[in-house]
């Protein structure tokens, strides 16, 4: 498969209890870390995902577990109902965002080789942690 980023390689993952277990075809295994307050909400820290084709996506196991929050006029929110696991993060109402989504790094299996690339919404992070590890920060998206 070929994305808007390269060559795209299979990455699999489920959520904590094993409730629900999906794949999807990752551009690249670069993670973004999220500091909104939405997503340090969300996730109990920052949101850390990979980007993937909407597309990609497939559900392999527990589809029926599978619940979505509406978080925003925009987006949505995915997660297993048996165990609350955050696993997506969805710009359904965003021309330009939604033939993707955001799948939950943590939640990635080990070896698809994941690294952390960049910060956003830094300006937004919370008070009691510092973000020093050199990666590129930005305010926005």
């Amino acid at each position: 498969m070929q994305t808007d980023k390269g060559p795209a390689t299979k990455a699999t993952g489920k959520c904590m209890c094993g409730a629900i277990a999906f794949e999807f075809m990752a551009d690249t295994h670069n993670v973004t870390a999220c500091h909104c307050g939405q997503c340090r909400n969300w996730s109990g820290h920052f949101w850390a995902s990979l980007n993937a084709p909407f597309d990609s996506l497939k559900i392999k196991k527990g589809e029926d577990q599978l619940g979505w929050f509406k978080s925003s006029d925009y987006a949505r929110r995915g997660f297993c109902k048996t165990c609350g696991s955050a696993l997506f993060w969805h710009a359904e109402k965003l021309d330009d965002y939604k033939h993707r989504i955001g799948v939950a790094a943590g939640a990635v299996d080990p070896d698809a080789a994941l690294k952390l690339a960049e910060h956003i919404f830094v300006a937004d992070k919370g008070d009691y942690y510092e973000i020093a590890d050199g990666l590129p920060q930005k305010d926005t998206y």
